[in-house]
């Protein structure tokens, strides 16, 4: 197994747990939508780091193109995970409050999220391994994710527009679903 894959992954599982952990926090505290969005995200980046993982754990080694596979199909879920809470947010008028821990978990993960999405990237094109390519997808999303998360927060916390927060999780569907597609296709996209 390449020693930098390990390296990468492990990184990712590591940020991943401790952003989850604190995206969930986030989520229930301020009855935030974006944020269990954001949160979502992050349990389908931790799901995608260990099925890259698989691929060289001898006894449960998955094919590349299973991998692939499976990165887009947690995209997939991702994305209707996202709708279904966003929208009955906005049926049921949920009124979210300010999340300061979401803002600075949304502003850390715009930090760590390209960084780990660039690195996964180019280690991809070296190894052409198609799983790390689609892994990396999924860490650009969460790098897109945060940001429309971020912004969401950030006017409801200024101006106090309780459904922005469900509105910022609706924007980032096509961005999944877009994702989605090129993970499934095998396809690195040109924002990671």
């Amino acid at each position: 197994m390449n020693h930098i894959l390990l390296w990468l992954q492990s990184v990712t599982l590591a940020w991943m747990l401790a952003e989850l952990g604190v995206s969930v926090f986030a989520a229930v505290t301020a009855r935030s939508p974006a944020m269990m969005a954001f949160g979502s995200d992050s349990l389908v980046e931790l799901l995608s780091a260990g099925v890259v993982l698989l691929q060289w754990i001898p006894k449960m080694s998955i094919s590349e193109r299973k991998a692939n596979r499976a990165s887009a199909v947690l995209l997939f879920v991702l994305a209707f995970a996202v709708g279904l809470i966003s929208l009955g947010s906005l049926v049921l008028r949920l009124q979210p409050e300010i999340s300061r821990s979401g803002i600075g978990i949304t502003i850390a993960a715009l930090i760590a999220m390209p960084t780990l999405a660039y690195l996964k990237r180019r280690e991809a094109r070296l190894s052409k391994n198609v799983a790390l390519a689609a892994d990396a997808v999924q860490s650009a999303t969460c790098a897109y994710i945060a940001l429309i998360t971020l912004a969401g927060l950030a006017v409801n916390a200024a101006f106090h527009i309780p459904w922005f927060d469900s509105l910022a999780a609706l924007v980032a569907i096509p961005i999944l679903i877009k994702e989605g597609r090129q993970a499934w296709q095998g396809h690195e996209c040109g924002c990671c």
